[in-house]
């Protein structure tokens, strides 16, 4: 069995690793380490949760303490591209971990946070920057970033980059990148479209796959209930009620969906939260993190969150909706059966998501064992509570308004009164008309 003691990583990296207690490298980790040590490019076919951060992130280290250079100022040496915020934090905090023995400086930037902040500590140039692309190319049109000093390049979840529409995004970076780089590119599936956007990045690759495309966890149990859409509600606070759960994720399609489902659970108590595009970075990090301690055994999640959510200990995937691109299914219930635990998933699939269902197994080779309703599933469902109904907007206004006159003065939003006199500007431009 291949250690990482085999590999011929530098002692730094060897520490590093020995203090999270890693030994044995993942299949991913095995077979990319010895081509990216020897400067290859590489295109990886792996899902998430098989190590895939590790198998790009000590190679780079190990580059970076054989070829010291200073950091180039508003640029990086390393570029690591990422389609959500979440699986940005992710991948430098394992950089920070495995870098913990070496002077490597790692930063992230992406939205959802003040861009000054992020210009400031750019200003100096930094070793690795993970981004998300659309905040990079926001940095890149201030002049508070260049491309053209990164030495190596790194693609991650490309088939997730796709799905969320970055495309053109991806090829205006590929121009600004140097051409002599050393490229490295990753994806859970590799339908046609991302291997052509792979050729576009890639010179000469080494190709490691360690599933099948669009392979599920073998661990998963998958099941499938039909139920009217209207219904699905109902269903879920059920299942959740009579089910026992370690850690639960539930997919909905939209984020407004996603709002809808917390209140639900909430109303019926059951402890939730729900994280997608909407919401602040500030609160997405509160949900993830209660999620991750175990506060909240519940999350409400729209797909552009699949790829960025890794905690352990999620014993079921509830498929509220189910994703209309068959991949998207691969994603979310990767999210389960990790670090060698069984999962379930389950999908709630309306009438007119039967093709979404026949479409996922005929890609996945797995036929979803079918569940039944709960036992007088219309006589609860007409039992559960249902969450208070949101105050018209006038109202809203209103209360504001009279909340706002009666906070104390030095909390008022001080709005001067207009002047009829000769003195204001307003009113000079009046009588001079």
């Amino acid at each position: 069995m291949t250690k990482f003691t085999d590999l011929g990583l530098a002692e730094p990296l060897v520490k590093a690793l020995a203090a999270k207690n890693y030994t044995v490298p993942t299949p991913i980790q095995a077979q990319a380490i010895p081509p990216l040590l020897e400067g290859r490019d590489l295109c990886g076919i792996a899902q998430t949760g098989t190590g895939k951060t590790a198998a790009f992130a000590l190679p780079s280290l190990q580059y970076f303490l054989e070829n010291p250079k200073p950091r180039p100022q508003q640029g990086c040496r390393m570029l690591v591209l990422s389609p959500t915020r979440e699986l940005a934090s992710q991948i430098a905090d394992s950089f920070r971990d495995y870098a913990r023995f070496m002077r490597v400086s790692v930063e992230t930037v992406f939205g959802g946070v003040p861009i000054n902040r992020q210009i400031a500590k750019l200003r100096a140039g930094v070793d690795v920057l993970v981004a998300t692309p659309g905040r990079l190319l926001d940095l890149i049109d201030q002049r508070a970033l260049s491309l053209r000093d990164v030495e190596i390049f790194v693609l991650d979840e490309a088939d997730q980059m796709l799905d969320l529409g970055f495309i053109h995004a991806l090829k205006r970076i590929d121009k600004l990148l140097p051409a002599k780089r050393h490229s490295l590119f990753f994806s859970a599936t590799m339908p046609k479209p991302i291997a052509e956007l792979g050729d576009r990045f890639l010179r000469d690759p080494v190709r490691v796959a360690v599933t099948p495309v669009a392979s599920t966890a073998e661990r998963v149990q998958q099941f499938a209930t039909f139920v009217n859409q209207e219904e699905k509600q109902a269903l879920l606070t059920l299942t959740l009620k009579a089910t026992e759960i370690d850690r639960a994720l539930v997919f909905t399609r939209t984020k407004h969906g996603a709002d809808r489902v917390v209140k639900h659970l909430e109303a019926a108590g059951i402890q939730s939260a729900a994280i997608h595009g909407n919401k602040s970075q500030p609160q997405r990090e509160r949900a993830l993190g209660a999620f991750r301690s175990g506060e909240i055994k519940i999350l409400v999640a729209t797909d552009i969150a699949a790829r960025g959510i890794d905690v352990s200990g999620v014993s079921h995937v509830f498929n509220f909706e189910l994703p209309n691109v068959p991949e998207q299914y691969v994603h979310r219930i990767g999210r389960t059966a990790r670090a060698g635990r069984d999962g379930i998933a389950i999908s709630f699939v309306s009438p007119d998501e039967r093709s979404f269902l026949r479409d996922i197994e005929r890609l996945t080779k797995v036929k979803a064992e079918a569940l039944p309703l709960p036992e007088n599933f219309l006589a609860q469902k007409a039992s559960l509570p249902k969450p208070a109904q949101a105050k018209p907007t006038a109202q809203r206004r209103h209360e504001e308004r009279r909340d706002g006159a009666g906070k104390p003065a030095e909390q008022r939003r001080f709005r001067p009164r207009r002047s009829k006199g000769v003195g204001t500007h307003r009113g000079a431009v009046q009588r001079a008309g």
